[in-house]
């Protein structure tokens, strides 16, 4: 949706997730939308470096937030908060309940979870 105006749909993704849930971490994102790591990883390397995101470790795990010192901090929120409005309504529950979606990826991870319990009773 914001695509055209953002040069790229994972960046839209990442900026929409942090505004949906505060922070995320580059697994956490690409699994909710299914989508490549990568990708991910690249476009919250550039918000950070454009001062838009901050990252700091939790544990093992790089998490991202906004930068509260970021010029344009409310703009780009009150931006995020009504095109959020727009969004499909699974993904729009589940971005603002926590909760992860499901669909091809969900059950890929139960038959893997399956296979994988079968092969430990051999």
């Amino acid at each position: 949706m914001l695509e055209p105006l953002l040069g790229s749909s994972t960046r839209e993704q990442v900026l929409i997730f942090i505004h949906a849930r505060g922070s995320g971490y580059a697994r956490e994102i690409a699994g909710f939308f299914k989508t490549g790591l990568d990708p991910v990883q690249k476009q919250l390397k550039r918000l950070e470096a454009g001062g838009i995101l901050l990252s700091c470790f939790k544990g093992r795990t790089l998490l991202y937030r906004f930068n509260p010192q970021y010029r344009f901090i409310g703009e780009l929120e009150s931006f995020l908060k009504k095109a959020l409005r727009f969004y499909p309504e699974d993904i729009h529950n589940s971005l603002i309940t926590g909760n992860e979606r499901t669909g091809k990826s969900e059950s890929r991870r139960k038959t893997r979870y399956i296979v994988k319990e079968y092969r430990s009773r051999e």
